[in-house]
């Protein structure tokens, strides 16, 4: 029995209000308006984004479904999709509405995509067609943390070859960027996390050198300094998130040329303060949002790429769980034991 034109019941993962777990619960999904589309969605990536909102460092209207890195079916089309989108906190519709309700009350959406969903309805701009043979939950990863990692190398930074570069965080985003370095020809990759259980993947997607900044007495900075005999890194991509970070992380670049590229998303408050000599002589701060990829247009390129196997995403993958352990993922990120957790749903 087609569903189209119809409210959907299903399951969702509800954030109630921020400081508690996820409550998976039945809602209702009506139908698109005008150029939006409603999918069923087949996996979804665990973000520290989607994290920020559940700490509160995220500003976002309670109640929401979050979730932004997914792949499903168009309900009434049957093609693959990767979901995408950035928008403002309002957590609506482009008309001020919403699609999704429980037990009558409204619920926001996030990014515009809201993932964390058995079905979701976005706006047509949140959405790209790609290769039906590609796995989904693979194609989900371009929804936001390879196309952010991956992309800010290429396309923010431009990184050229034979250069060193530093990557300050080594989650499923700042691994990308490892693998974007590597692709675009750096001859040195310093990777830096205080979780040193992070270390062999970073060595195994380009890394060629590993630091943790607890190792050591003085500040990182200094610390990368001393590694490139004074000079400091051409670029450093900060993808933690903390203004303290991205401090560290601009400071670590060359004084006349160093590029630091600002790819983490900041908790809503966070402000940063630092010394116009840092840039005075030559260092530039540039922001990267979604990898510097221009619309939607670049992901089914992506897609196809690794298609053709010019990069692999399994390594990205550390935990695949079925979509009601969502909160066991979340747990897995905060304990620093997970790369990029998927969520699978259930086959129709």
């Amino acid at each position: 029995m087609s569903t189209a034109g119809k409210v959907i019941k299903c399951k969702a993962a509800v954030a109630w209000e921020p400081m508690k777990p996820l409550s998976i619960v039945e809602i209702e999904v009506a139908p698109p308006k005008a150029h939006e589309v409603r999918i069923k969605m087949s996996a979804s990536g665990i973000c520290r984004s989607d994290d920020h909102v559940l700490t509160g460092d995220l500003k976002v209207n309670f109640p929401i479904i979050i979730g932004h890195e997914g792949a499903g079916i168009v309900e009434s089309s049957n093609f693959p999709l990767s979901i995408l989108s950035i928008t403002a906190p309002v957590g609506l519709m482009y008309d001020g509405t919403s699609r999704f309700t429980c037990e009558g009350k409204p619920l926001h959406n996030f990014a515009g995509t809201s993932t964390f969903s058995e079905y979701t309805v976005v706006h047509e701009d949140s959405v790209a067609k790609v290769d039906p043979s590609a796995p989904l939950e693979r194609v989900c990863l371009f929804g936001c943390s390879f196309s952010t990692g991956y992309g800010a190398a290429i396309n923010t930074a431009k990184v050229r070859p034979g250069s060193t570069c530093a990557v300050f965080g080594l989650g499923g985003v700042g691994l990308s960027a490892i693998m974007g370095c590597k692709a675009a020809g750096a001859s040195r990759i310093i990777a830096v996390d205080i979780n040193k259980e992070k270390f062999p993947k970073a060595k195994e997607l380009g890394a060629t050198e590993c630091v943790d900044p607890l190792d050591y007495k003085k500040p990182i900075n200094e610390v990368l300094f001393d590694m490139t005999d004074g000079e400091g890194v051409e670029y450093s991509f900060e993808v933690v998130g903390t203004p303290e970070t991205l401090a560290a992380a601009l400071a670590s670049c060359h004084l006349n040329y160093g590029k630091c590229i600002a790819v983490g998303v900041p908790p809503s408050a966070s402000e940063m303060t630092f010394s116009p000599a840092l840039v005075f002589i030559g260092r530039s701060l540039k922001g990267s949002l979604f990898g510097g990829w221009k619309g939607k247009e670049p992901v089914p390129k992506l897609v196809s790429d690794f298609m053709e196997k010019k990069f692999v995403l399994d390594p990205l993958v550390s935990h695949t769980l079925p979509f009601e352990k969502i909160n066991e993922g979340f747990e897995l990120l905060r304990a620093g034991k997970s790369i990029r957790t998927v969520l699978k749903f259930q086959s129709p």
